[in-house]
């Protein structure tokens, strides 16, 4: 196996998740040794006990060494088995947890570069592989040592036996070596097809409802398990190269026991060694030459490494930097400075000029791509700019604490995902716990009150079990963003699937306890725009005007927004590179 430059990320993370295994890889290590010792020495007192047999002396200590080195052998497997599992289950928690917590901390802009089949396999099952790395390298380094051992108690006994065995050493070497390179190799492969299973599986739950309706299941169920002829084929090669090098050491093992054996007969007959030194000498050979007992832990090292790499592409994506700056103690003003959005060669936002004063109601239009559901995304920070700076009274986003950020902006998304044990806890979610009156205050401005309260354990319902239409779901992101206090409030076409009725009454919420707040409303329907104070009308990556919508109304091309119907979804093509958070998943 070459050290590449790939490779070394990887080493490196492995030695960490060994590390976290904590004590666990010292008591590993401890009986590795033992039981490397109690192994050497068996063949050695089974030997002396056969030559006491045969010269007519009393076998009996050396036929109790040989019962103590039996039961210190059996309890030291025991342990093994043990502490492997226990070490696993550290390394492999601490990972998932250190994983789990960088992906939380990227962004969902760059999170987006793997797919979410793809994460949880790498968030999963490559961290379950990672994370048996001590136990398999201090198994195989512990192998190791009986093989040495063996060869220079065979140079003890006699050194023309310890000639005839390493004889046979390159040979063993070159198969480990070949061995190596190609498992290293099937694994990488195996694991990424699993990942691209992982995630085609994913893609086809969360679209579950259109393979539905399109009667494309069968067809789906075959893309989905496309792969499934690669994978079986990188398993069977592994298996086959496994099973292959296992043989080859099996025939070398009996060619070099063969040759020993002859060697140690011809030595025996010369009066040179002993009956029992012949019958260690088999013994210490077998051990020597034994790479059968190192492949299972180098096959789940190599296995170990490709996923620490797999691991390892997650840990590299860059975190969202926070800086230590805190807001003033009152305000609400967003303001945009020459900011630039682009995806690929395609520029979404063109050095955007815009200020929204603090505690107006704003609504944003303009027409399928031309950035809405982006610009409410850089008002709050869940993407930031490729050029230009977005300020909240007069401070940078970038340069708040992320508590201070998230304290100060509140978002409902068009498809909310509600998070949390029950209905009432899906409310609370956020960085801050507010109280029961709260939650309930909230899903009332929402009107998410009456429906939680005919379900039979209202407020502690949960979550799981309480099917909600669109609408409903809906209310409840209303009532989380309407829950927790902030100076800014950005709302993203929230009212698609309401009722015009519920529709008015929350905006008679928005525009009366929430007045104190900066609200920003993705706006699809021209009753929304109508009730706010001004409108942004985004056209070709600019703010074409910013007026009311009574003054807007006059220009055929801005009615011919609403006119034109509600696109589905917003920015759907853009936001799809970027990735879909904004506008939800199906």
């Amino acid at each position: 196996m070459e050290d590449t430059d790939d490779s070394r990320p990887s080493a490196r993370l492995l030695v960490q998740v060994g590390r976290n295994a904590g004590w666990w890889v010292g008591l590993l290590a401890v009986n590795a040794l033992v039981l490397a010792a109690a192994e050497l020495a068996l063949p050695a007192v089974l030997g002396r006990t056969l030559d006491d047999l045969l010269g007519g002396g009393a076998p009996g200590r050396w036929l109790a060494l040989f019962v103590v080195l039996v039961v210190v052998l059996s309890l030291g497997e025991a342990l093994e088995d043990l502490g492997t599992g226990a070490a696993t289950a550290r390394s492999t928690a601490w990972l998932r947890h250190t994983s789990l917590a960088h992906l939380m901390s990227v962004g969902w802009r760059t999170a987006q570069r793997f797919p979410p089949g793809d994460l949880v396999a790498r968030l999963v099952g490559n961290t379950a592989e990672a994370g048996s790395v001590a136990p398999d390298v201090i198994r195989g380094a512990a192998a190791l040592i009986p093989a040495v051992g063996g060869t220079i108690a065979l140079a003890l006994i006699d050194p023309w036996l310890c000639v005839t065995f390493l004889v046979g050493l390159p040979v063993m070497m070159a198969l480990l070596w070949a061995f190596a390179r190609d498992a290293s190799e099937l694994a990488e492969g195996y694991l990424t097809i699993q990942g691209k299973i992982a995630g085609r599986l994913v893609q086809a739950l969360s679209g579950a409802r259109t393979i539905a309706a399109a009667g494309t299941a069968e067809r789906e169920t075959k893309r989905v398990l496309g792969p499934l002829a690669t994978l079986h084929d990188y398993g069977m090669r592994m298996w086959r190269a496994q099973a292959r090098i296992t043989a080859q050491d099996l025939l070398l093992l009996s060619g070099l026991e063969i040759a020993v054996l002859a060697v140690g007969g011809w030595q025996l007959s010369r009066g040179r060694i002993s009956p029992g030194e012949l019958l260690a000498a088999s013994q210490y050979v077998a051990l020597g030459a034994a790479l059968s007992s190192v492949i299972p832990d180098l096959t789940r090292f190599i296995r170990s490494r490709a996923a620490a790499r797999r691991v390892g592409e997650v840990l590299d994506l860059s975190a969202v930097g926070y800086g230590n700056a805190v807001l003033p103690s009152a305000g609400g003003t967003v303001e945009f400075r020459k900011v630039s959005v682009r995806v690929g060669e395609r520029v979404i936002l063109d050095r955007l000029n815009l200020v929204i004063p603090a505690g107006s109601l704003v609504a944003v239009v303009g027409r399928t791509g031309a950035g809405k559901s982006l610009l409410a995304g850089l008002a709050g920070r869940l993407v930031d700019p490729d050029d230009g700076v977005v300020l909240l009274d007069g401070v940078q986003l970038i340069q708040l604490t992320q508590r201070e950020l998230r304290g100060a902006v509140g978002y409902g998304f068009e498809r909310p995902v509600l998070i949390g044990d029950t209905l009432g806890g899906a409310i609370a979610f956020g960085a801050d716990a507010p109280d029961d009156d709260t939650v309930v205050d909230a899903a009332m401005a929402a009107h998410a009150d009456t429906f939680i309260r005919h379900l039979p354990k209202g407020y502690q319902t949960p979550l799981a079990e309480a099917p909600m239409s669109g609408g409903e779901m809906q209310r409840m992101g209303l009532a989380r963003a309407f829950a927790h206090t902030g100076r800014v409030l950005i709302l993203d076409d929230v009212a698609a699937s309401l009722d015009t009725v519920t529709e008015h009454e929350i905006s008679r919420a928005l525009t009366g306890a929430m007045a104190d707040r900066t609200r920003i409303l993705v706006a699809h329907r021209a009753s929304t725009a109508a009730r706010a104070d001004q409108v942004i009308w985004l056209d070709d990556g600019r703010v074409r005007a910013q007026a009311p919508h009574r003054e807007l109304w006059t220009d055929p091309d801005y009615r011919g927004l609403f006119e034109a119907g509600r696109p589905e979804p917003d920015d759907a093509p853009m936001l799809a590179a970027l990735g879909s958070d904004l506008v939800g998943a199906e």
